[in-house]
C-alpha cells in the first residue's frame, strides 16, 4: 500500500501575527505543522501498521524551515519524505496544491491525504484541488479509513451526531478530519534522531501554478467596543453595577 501525506507548514495561530505590506511579515513568525496534517499522517501510519506498506510525506517549503516538519512525519511513523524548495511563503493553496499534484504525480500512490483544512486559511482547497490535479476522486472530512485489497471504507461524522460510511476504490484523495487515534506523541530525542539520520528528498516545484487569490489587504481587526472590569467589595460592585444600568436607562 503506497500512501501519500501532503502536509502543509503554516504561521503558528499562537503569534500575534504582524503585517507587512498586503500579508503577514513572514521573517517575524515561527511556523509549525498544520493541525489536520497531523491527524493525516496518524491516519496513514495507522493503515501502514494493519495492512503493511509506505507512507510518504510530501511538503512545500515556504521559508527554508519545513526539515522540522518533516522529521516529526518520520518519528511518528513515515518512511520517506520530500520538501518541494519552493520558497515563496505567500504562495497560496492553489500555487501549492499544483506543486504537490506534479510532485505525488510520479509516486503512483494508492491514497493521498491530507487535512481537510489548514489552521492560516480555513479553507479546504488543498485536498479537493490535488485531487482535479490528479484526476482521482475526492473525499473530504474523514474520520476513519479502512483498507481490504482495492476498497477502503471511509466513515465521516455529520451534524447532530450522524456517521455514515463509503466503499471508496483506490486510488483516492482524502481530506482527513481526524484520525481514529489522536496523533502520537513523538519524543524530541527521535526526532533530533531522525533530523541526524534520516534523508530528505529535495524537488523543484514543477508545473505553471498561478494563484487564484489576491491578498488585497490585512490588518488588525478595527476595535469597536472593550470590557469594563468592576473592582471592589461585593457591595461595591452591585452598586456600580445598579449606577451602570441607571445611565443606560435599563433600571
Amino acid at each position: 500500500m503506497n500512501i501519500v501525506v501532503a502536509i502543509k507548514h503554516i504561521p503558528s495561530i499562537a503569534d500575534d501575527l504582524p503585517v507587512k505590506g498586503n500579508n503577514v511579515d513572514f521573517d517575524s513568525v515561527d511556523f509549525v505543522l498544520n493541525e489536520w496534517d497531523e491527524h493525516s499522517i496518524e491516519q496513514a501510519v495507522l493503515i501502514k501498521e494493519a495492512v503493511g506498506g509506505t507512507v510518504t510525506v510530501v511538503g512545500v517549503d515556504l521559508i527554508g524551515e519545513l526539515d522540522n516538519a518533516l522529521h516529526l512525519a518520520l518519528a511518528k511513523g513515515a518512511d520517506k519524505v520530500v520538501k518541494i524548495t519552493a520558497d515563496d511563503p505567500a504562495a497560496d493553496s492553489h500555487m501549492q496544491a499544483k506543486w504537490l499534484a506534479e510532485a505525488i504525480k510520479g509516486m503512483s500512490p494508492d491514497m493521498v491525504f491530507a487535512g481537510v483544512q489548514a489552521s492560516n486559511d480555513i479553507d479546504g482547497q488543498i485536498g479537493p484541488m490535488i485531487a482535479a490535479y490528479l484526476d482521482m476522486p475526492y473525499i473530504g472530512g474523514t474520520s476513519a479509513i479502512e483498507v481490504s485489497g482495492n476498497t477502503a471504507t471511509v466513515s465521516k461524522e455529520f451534524p447532530g451526531g450522524v456517521g455514515m460510511k463509503y466503499a471508496v476504490t483506490l486510488p483516492f484523495v482524502a481530506g482527513v478530519q481526524s484520525a481514529p487515534k489522536p496523533p502520537r506523541y513523538a519524543p524530541v530525542s527521535k526526532v533530533r534522531q531522525m533530523a541526524q539520520t534520516a534523508t530528505v528528498e529535495k524537488v523543484a516545484p514543477s508545473g505553471e501554478a498561478s494563484s487564484g487569490l489576491a491578498f488585497k489587504k490585512m490588518a488588525p481587526p478595527v476595535v469597536t467596543g472593550h470590557a469594563e472590569m468592576i473592582e471592589g467589595s461585593p457591595k461595591e460592585v452591585a452598586a456600580k453595577i445598579v449606577e451602570l444600568l441607571k445611565s443606560r436607562g435599563l433600571a
